[in-house]
Parts: structure tokens; C-alpha cells; sequence
């Protein structure tokens, strides 16, 4: 989490340097093409997709854990973990600790601005 933090704010700060007039393929080969800003807002929406829930009520960041997806007790608790499952984004590692991934607030804050 922290390097796609770290993307982002670049992302933005190149923006600032290089403006609307700059754009870039996002994502690679789909002939859409944004500037750094649009393309900081997409990656940051992806990354904020990991602990949304679906149309289903379940949320990537919890996989195939049943007691975090469907008990009423924990289902809206998010856990920030150390590491995320590539294929899936499930949560895996510590979470004991917020650490970079209480990042993700952030990037929900700057979206929503």
C-alpha cells in the first residue's frame, strides 16, 4: 500500500507540473487517455475498491473469511492489513496495525473532494 501511495501522490504532483495537456494510455492498450490527475483518481479508486462492499455485501479485503463477510458483529469493520492477495485483494498479513494502509483514508478523502 504504501508504494501505490506513493504512485499517486506522484501522479499528482507531476499534474501540478504538467498539467491538462499531458495525457497517458489508462490503462495500457485501451486507447483511453487521461492526465496524471484523472490517472491518480483511477488508481486510487481501485485501490479504495479493495474495502467496498459489492452488490453481493462482501468486500475483497476479507476473501473467503465467512466471519468477516456475513456476521453482523464484524461485516462493517474494517481491517487494514499488511499485505493484499494480488489476484483477489484479500487482506493477508498482520492487521493487527494500521500502519501504511491507513493510507487508504487519505485517498477516500482526496476523491471525494
Amino acid at each position: 500500500m504504501s508504494v501505490n501511495f506513493l504512485i499517486v501522490e506522484s501522479f499528482l504532483e507531476f499534474y501540478n507540473y504538467l498539467g491538462d495537456d499531458f495525457k497517458v494510455e489508462c490503462p495500457t492498450g485501451s486507447g483511453n487517455w487521461m492526465n496524471l490527475k484523472e490517472v491518480a483518481v483511477e488508481f486510487s479508486r481501485r485501490l479504495i475498491q479493495i474495502f467496498v462492499k459489492y452488490s453481493s455485501g462482501k468486500r475483497p479485503v476479507y476473501g473467503a473469511i465467512d466471519k468477516f463477510q456475513n456476521n453482523t458483529h464484524w461485516r462493517d469493520l474494517i481491517l487494514f492489513y499488511e499485505y493484499f492477495y494480488g489476484d483477489n485483494g484479500a487482506g493477508i498479513g498482520a492487521n493487527q496495525q494500521t500502519a501504511w494502509t491507513g493510507l487508504i483514508a487519505k485517498l477516500i478523502q482526496d476523491c471525494s473532494a
